[in-house]
């Protein structure tokens, strides 16, 4: 699919956790894609001007190596979405997606364990009204290591039904993750490279490719 394609991450490495080969392959493809960064860090919330400096370079680097056309970043605060008023956070959300005008949404898992993933879903969901937001096509679920396999809640499991080969792409995958590589740890560590790896193998396996993302597709409208 080529198109405009808007992952939306709740925090900075979201993005290439649950869809990066996605996001190449849609570059690659000719698609246009978009990264909306939901929260940030900020020095009111106990960050460092050094930490909140090096995210932002980080920011820029991944940016540069997906080949984003376009990058949305709200700061809206880090783990407290859910203290936010619900109608601020869709109103700052329904501004960018008026602006890029997406066909294909990614979005966190609604069961996913952090709070500012579920209320970055259910904003997501706000903003997929056909007759609101009508360059909305596709709205598709992404797994996030670390967060949609803990999820506990009865009917909260990831359960894809949607598989993107990857196979081409997960290396230069891997190899953008470093980037982020405070936020990776050595196997077991979920957010381990070999992790990762391992997933992307397993969703390729049950597919048929060698590598592959998978999704819940949510909404789909021809």
């Amino acid at each position: 699919m080529t198109g405009r394609t808007l992952v939306v991450a709740p925090h900075p490495d979201d993005e290439l956790l649950g869809c990066g080969g996605a996001l190449l392959r849609r570059k690659n493809e000719g698609g246009t894609v978009g990264w909306l960064i939901v929260t940030g860090m900020t020095t009111e919330t106990g960050w460092s001007a050094e930490r909140i400096l090096q995210r932002d370079n980080e920011i820029d680097a991944v940016a540069k190596l997906i080949g984003f056309d376009e990058v949305f970043n709200l700061r809206l605060p880090a783990t407290g979405l859910d203290a936010l008023p619900m109608s601020d956070v869709v109103s700052a959300f329904s501004s960018v997606f008026r602006s890029f005008a997406p066909e294909e949404v990614f979005v966190p898992h609604h069961g996913d364990v952090h709070s500012d993933h579920r209320v970055t879903f259910d904003v997501v969901a706000a903003c997929a009204k056909w007759f609101r937001y009508p360059s909305v096509r596709r709205v598709l679920a992404y797994e996030t290591v670390s967060e949609s396999e803990f999820g506990l809640a009865r009917g909260s499991a990831f359960e894809p039904n949607y598989f993107i080969d990857i196979s081409e792409y997960l290396e230069r995958k891997l190899e953008i993750l470093n980037v982020y590589r405070s936020e990776l740890g050595e196997f077991p560590f979920p957010r381990s490279l070999r992790a990762i790896r391992a997933l992307a193998e397993w969703r390729g396996a049950s597919a048929g490719y060698l590598a592959a993302e998978a999704f819940e597709l949510l909404r789909e409208r021809q």
